[in-house]
């Protein structure tokens, strides 16, 4: 590798201090930096922005893919939860994942899937016992146990939960946590059990509660679940505890901007540009302890080089040396993706879809736009033939999971909020366990939808009365081996498709996703059926 050095205002994040320096790298390290003379006209070198957790998968792009569309927004590395195609796939799908990403210049940050299958209410392709959370654990390439979703495992101390913190515990290895919602009390037993982070949090007072435990609390913007205005506050006060993360972010937002759009909110609200910083690139660094350079001679090469500290548009991007990005372009070759998969249902027939009607008011599981949250309303679907129909007048549309490991019949329930006057959309990205979901106006259109996924062994699809379209996702069904920026391309012409047939939702795909997400409260549907995340039961969707 080359030496070369570059010369910039430096933003001394921990110092809180901008000074002119040259910066000489040699075999992909900081070898030497030298104070110049001041000079205002330079652009800024500051240390690369981390992505505190993500699930690559939810990109639609496998590792090196994202990669690629990452680096020129300023994102050098992620800390990386690859549960979703866990769920899928097993060991198997988190190897592909370690495996895919070695082969381009960017530093992913793996975890132990904690929580495979999330729950026992719902049928998943894989499953992650404690010996091998225990093998991986032992791996360099895994950096944390991930979260732990069963949060009432960990307060009430479920012997085989214990075991895996206690694993990380022996590998001096963080444990990520996921508790929306969770304060007091429980807040503190699940803290005290050795829960070190949460990205969950969606209200202010949670975030506090937590931050007083000692957890760091990962503000989240993702395409679907955003708390950034929730939270952004919290860093005047607690920028030590303070980090940045998508969670889930789709290839057309990923195309636009990453962790840099965070960065860039938080100054234009006011808040200290070196706090903000410290967020973005110091903090997941020291928590994770992770190999990625801070600017320091000895350190490895990772840095930015931005325009300004207002806009932060990324100039250069730098991993180990090597420039990865230039002025909005990536300069990471693609490389060939292999094809691993778990899908095993034959097509639909309409009739399966239907669903005999005990009465017309039913449950609704109520879609909020920006969050994971669903609760649980009432309201009237139509009833014809004594079958229970949408009520696209009232916004109330069918919904169903469809088992994608297996032939049995689909599980039906309503929903509200989706918006859609015609057709369907359908996703086999349906967190966590990627069973097949729909929403549609009627049985046809679901089924048309439902198919077309089949068919491709997984993706997302939409239908109207006059047009099909489908994105494949054969990894898993839920990741492209296609060029990153043509998956983002084609992601916004469905996702236009399914804004033109109503829906009023920013990202109704990314939205449909987590509707099956038995781990959020309150209602949400599995492909054993309607499930009440309060109660942790499954309940009628009829109500009596």
């Amino acid at each position: 590798m080359s030496v070369f050095s570059i010369s910039g205002q430096f933003v001394d994040i921990l110092d809180k201090t901008i000074y002119c320096i040259e910066v000489q790298i040699e075999k992909g390290a900081i070898v030497s930096i030298q104070m110049i003379r001041e000079d205002k006209t330079l652009p800024f070198i500051l240390p690369g922005f981390i992505d505190a957790h993500v699930h690559i998968e939810s990109s639609m792009l496998v590792p090196s893919e994202f990669a690629r569309l990452a680096v020129p927004h300023g994102t050098v590395a992620t800390v990386s939860d690859p549960h979703e195609i866990a769920n899928v796939c097993g060991m198997e799908g988190v190897n592909y994942m370690i495996d895919n990403g070695k082969q381009v210049p960017f530093k992913f940050y793996f975890g132990a899937p904690s929580c495979v299958p999330a729950t026992p209410f719902e049928t998943a392709g894989g499953e992650i016992t404690v010996k091998d959370i225990h093998d991986l654990l032992e791996r360099k390439e895994i950096s944390y146990l991930a979260e732990m979703m069963n949060w009432p495992g960990t307060v009430n101390k479920d012997p085989i939960v214990m075991e895996k913190i206690a694993l990380a515990k022996k590998y001096g290895k963080p444990v990520d946590g996921h508790a929306p919602g969770l304060k007091g009390e429980l807040a503190a037993k699940y803290a005290s059990a050795g829960i070190t982070t949460d990205h969950e949090c969606f209200t202010m007072e949670e975030a506090l509660d937590k931050i007083h435990l000692g957890m760091k609390i990962a503000i989240r913007e993702g395409s679907a679940a955003k708390n950034f205005e929730a939270l952004i506050d919290l860093i005047d006060d607690y920028p030590d505890m303070i980090m940045f993360c998508s969670d889930d972010k789709h290839p057309d937002n990923l195309a636009l901007s990453h962790i840099n759009e965070l960065v860039k909110r938080a100054v234009a609200k006011g808040k200290d540009v070196f706090d903000v910083l410290k967020a973005a690139c110091i903090n997941p660094v020291q928590h994770y302890n992770m190999e990625v350079g801070q600017l320091k001679v000895g350190d490895p090469a990772d840095f930015i080089v931005v325009e300004d500290l207002k806009d932060f548009k990324v100039i250069q991007t730098f991993i180990d040396g090597q420039k990865v990005a230039e002025n909005g372009k990536t300069l990471i070759r693609k490389v060939n993706n292999e094809i691993i998969n778990n899908f095993n249902t034959n097509k639909k027939e309409i009739e399966e879809f239907r669903l005999p009607a005990k009465g017309n008011k039913v449950r609704l599981i109520e879609a909020l736009d920006g969050q994971l949250i669903t609760p649980e309303v009432h309201g009237d679907i139509l009833v014809n033939d004594g079958f229970a129909q949408s009520n696209p007048e009232s916004d109330i549309l069918k919904i169903t999971v469809v088992n994608r490991y297996e032939d049995v019949k689909p599980a039906m329930a309503f929903i509200k909020n989706f918006g859609l006057r015609e057709g369907a959309i359908a996703s086999s990205v349906g967190h966590d366990s990627h069973n097949i979901i729909a929403v549609g106006v009627d049985d046809d259109s679901i089924c048309r939808a439902v198919n077309l996924l089949i068919e491709k062994k997984g993706g997302v699809s939409a239908v109207s009365k006059e047009e099909e379209m489908v994105l494949a996702l054969p990894v898993g069904g839920i990741m492209s081996n296609e060029d990153g920026y043509q998956v983002a391309a084609a992601y916004t012409k469905i996702d236009q498709m399914a804004k033109k047939m109503g829906s009023t939702l920013q990202s109704p795909f990314m939205t449909l996703s987590f509707m099956a997400l038995l781990v959020i409260p309150d209602l949400k549907l599995s492909d054993k059926g309607l499930f009440d995340g309060q109660k942790f039961e499954f309940v009628d969707v009829f109500l009596r």
